[in-house]
């Protein structure tokens, strides 16, 4: 989580009528966490999906509408203007075909101001601009720049002063040899053409999403800033130029517009939305029987426009709160306006203790005996593929039930059976040392309507001397141990085991299973370089119904 580092005595300035104990006990109820505090300074953890708080004015704007200062939404008041254009080329269309801005006019600044603008910038890179491969930001000093500006690509030998030099230097040897080019240069792919936007006497403004020219550096000289937002996504560029311009008129700055044209690109709107929310869904969330004005008043609390429309609440949001998505969002925003603190817990009116389920309790007991026993047990996924459940086991799909939609292209299917996974297992840890005892329990599934769930129990035990003898002495002692079950076997055949080695498993003369040694076929199949035994039998019935 992102840390910023705020001054109290700042922060009072900004907020106005709060002293420093309401602000600190306040900062919670905005979702800041206090990480620690030293005198005037404190230190705060915040939401990446709240950027607008990387700074003491966006942390101000809130704590004034929590502590009924100011209330209703920010809104941004920016002055059209002619004078400030950007034309976008064609070419950059198919590496980075996004940009927008905005002009920041008569604000001071001072060192402070500067680490924070820094901070916020880099907080907005790795949130909303995913480690400025979405979207990226620049702010310049607006009184080095000659406009109209261009945004256009040029190739890796282009040349230019970056920030922080005092020489020119390639675009390739930037990339290479600058932190910033190798952190981020990635994001450019391979290609031989790369963005670049230059003013109107052909000076380079900005190399995005690596780095600024030296020749447009703010500093504490600054009056004037111009500020550039390029990206793969309009709307991911225009949410990251929001909280930027919000910030800068907290600040004090005065906002003006910047003319977009080109190949897609238009002039930012930055206009609020409108939401509306049920008050019973407020109220029910809640466990509260708030009234439409106490509701319309909390909302207008946590910094948002709201008014009753019929039975509902219309609420505007913001172009900077894009972490509201829909109603339950508004609901938090009326809780934080309302004021956690005077919400109550309450104990849910029908009282119960939870204990252990019976099948739970009865498999933990299974699985200390086996663990006892010198076996390690597995977890494996219910969905698994036709190669692993029927294809290296040599079994034929008996009506395998499929998965609609599965996230992976092989594992499409659920499984019948637990032991073609723990062969698997075994196939993947050939190079370990030997003997490999592997067991687990789970859930196996059958075509019905509805689906049948069952839960069987199946070993695995892979050793030069593994055999036959040996493994139905681990299925008894398993058995009789904790369920006092006493196990028959009966002579059979299974795909999967050797022919002459394999037994039904039989309990009170019902076959519940099979055991034997695996044969050849499979162990070669899996590569397994030693002789396998194993059994699978199922629960479901026998120690519970």
């Amino acid at each position: 989580m992102p840390v910023v580092e705020i001054s109290y005595s700042r922060l009072q300035k900004l907020v106005g009528k709060a002293s420093k104990k309401q602000i600190s006990e306040s900062l919670p109820f905005l979702g800041l966490d206090i990480e620690s505090e030293d005198k005037d300074l404190v230190r705060v953890e915040y939401s990446p999906n709240r950027p607008d708080y990387s700074t003491d004015f966006g942390i101000s704007l809130g704590l004034q509408g929590l502590l009924g200062i100011k209330s209703g939404s920010i809104k941004l008041k920016i002055k059209k203007s002619k004078n400030y254009k950007i034309n976008v080329k064609p070419n950059v269309s198919k590496i980075r075909p996004f940009v927008t801005g905005i002009i920041a006019k008569n604000g001071k600044i001072d060192d402070k101001i500067i680490k924070q603008f820094m901070a916020m910038q880099e907080d907005l890179h790795f949130g909303i601009g995913r480690k400025r491969k979405k979207s990226s930001i620049g702010i310049h000093d607006l009184d080095k720049i000659c406009f109209p500006l261009t945004y256009t690509t040029t190739n890796r030998n282009y040349k230019f002063v970056p920030l922080n030099s005092k020489t020119e230097q390639k675009i390739s040897e930037i990339l290479k040899n600058t932190e910033v080019g190798q952190d981020y240069g990635y994001v450019l792919g391979n290609s031989s053409q790369v963005p670049i936007i230059i003013d109107s006497n052909e000076d380079t403004v900005s190399f995005p999403p690596i780095i600024n020219a030296e020749k447009t550096t703010v500093t504490t000289k600054t009056k004037n800033l111009f500020v550039e937002v390029t990206g793969i996504n309009k709307e991911d560029a225009e949410d990251m130029l929001s909280v930027v311009a919000t910030i800068l008129q907290s600040a004090g700055f005065t906002l003006e517009s910047v003319g977009i044209t080109g190949a897609k690109n238009n002039t930012p709107k930055l206009e609020h939305r409108t939401l509306s929310v049920s008050p019973s869904l407020i109220n029910d969330s809640l466990g509260l029987t708030l009234s439409n004005s106490v509701i319309v008043s909390s909302l207008k609390k946590s910094r948002l426009d709201a008014s009753i429309t019929g039975k509902n609440i219309s609420c505007k949001i913001p172009p900077y709160r894009f972490d509201i998505f829909g109603p339950m969002d508004l609901v938090e925003e009326v809780a934080l306006g309302y004021g956690v603190e005077k919400l109550t817990p309450q104990l849910s009116p029908s009282e119960t203790l939870g204990v252990i389920h019976p099948v739970s309790s009865k498999l933990k007991s299974l699985s200390l005996t086996m663990v006892g026993l010198g076996y390690l047990e597995a977890l494996n996924s219910s969905l698994t593929s036709k190669r692993i459940l029927f294809e290296m086991t040599n079994r034929k799909p008996d009506n395998p039930i499929s998965v609609l939609d599965s996230k992976s292209q092989e594992h499409t299917i659920l499984r019948d059976s637990i032991l073609p996974a723990l062969l698997e297992n075994l196939s993947r840890n050939i190079h370990s040392q030997y003997p490999q005892k592997l067991f687990e329990t789970g859930t196996v599934f059958f075509k019905n309507n509805p689906i049948d769930e069952k839960t069987s129990f199946a070993a695995v035990w892979a050793n030069q001397d593994s055999n036959f003898s040996e493994m139905k002495s681990i299925l008894q002692a398993a058995l009789k141990t904790g369920f006092d079950l006493q196990i028959e076997t009966k002579t059979t055949t299974h795909e999967t085991f050797e022919k002459g080695r394999t037994a039904s498993i039989l309990i009170n003369g019902k076959t519940v299973g099979v055991i034997g040694e695996i044969n050849s076929k499979t162990i070669e199949n899996y590569k397994i370089r030693v002789p396998v035994t194993g059994f699978e039998i199922s629960l479901s019935g026998l120690i519970f119904d």
